[in-house]
């Protein structure tokens, strides 16, 4: 049965909807909504560290919803951001994400980042993790493991 009466449209917002009960899901929480706000601070915390053009490779292998969330607001100018300490993309996170304040932040972020790993592949994701500091780069799931 067809949403919105765009194939296009309907198949991202199915996408979207199987990635957030995922997330949901793998995160063992029980609103949907914290799992969209927590995506959503994360994109953008990476988003902001990393250099525009690999902004743009990582957004081609989202799906069309979460693109246009993790584009959302961005402002390419004095980007990338250039902190080079874990707590620093922490702190930017919960920026964006008053709604997460109690979580535990570091464990959420590692979450997030295994799961778009395993969604997106080892090939942009290899890259988008070399591009981060060290201390940020730990958070993020080895490849190959």
């Amino acid at each position: 049965m067809s949403t919105t009466g765009v194939p296009v449209f309907d198949k991202t917002i199915q996408k979207t909807n199987a990635w957030l009960a995922e997330l949901q899901e793998i995160l063992a929480w029980e609103d949907r909504q914290q799992a969209y706000v927590a995506l959503r601070a994360i994109l953008h915390a990476l988003r902001d560290r990393i250099p525009p053009d690999e902004v743009a490779d990582l957004a081609a292998q989202l799906p069309i919803l979460i693109r246009g969330v993790y584009y959302e607001g961005w402002h390419p100018a004095h980007k990338p951001r250039k902190y080079r300490h874990k707590d620093d993309f922490l702190a930017q996170v919960a920026k964006e994400a008053p709604a997460l304040e109690g979580r535990d932040l570091e464990s959420v972020v590692a979450t997030v980042f295994g799961f778009l790993a395993s969604e997106l592949g080892g090939g942009e994701t290899d890259q988008v993790r070399a591009l981060l500091p060290a201390e940020v780069r730990e958070l993020w799931p080895r490849p190959g493991l």
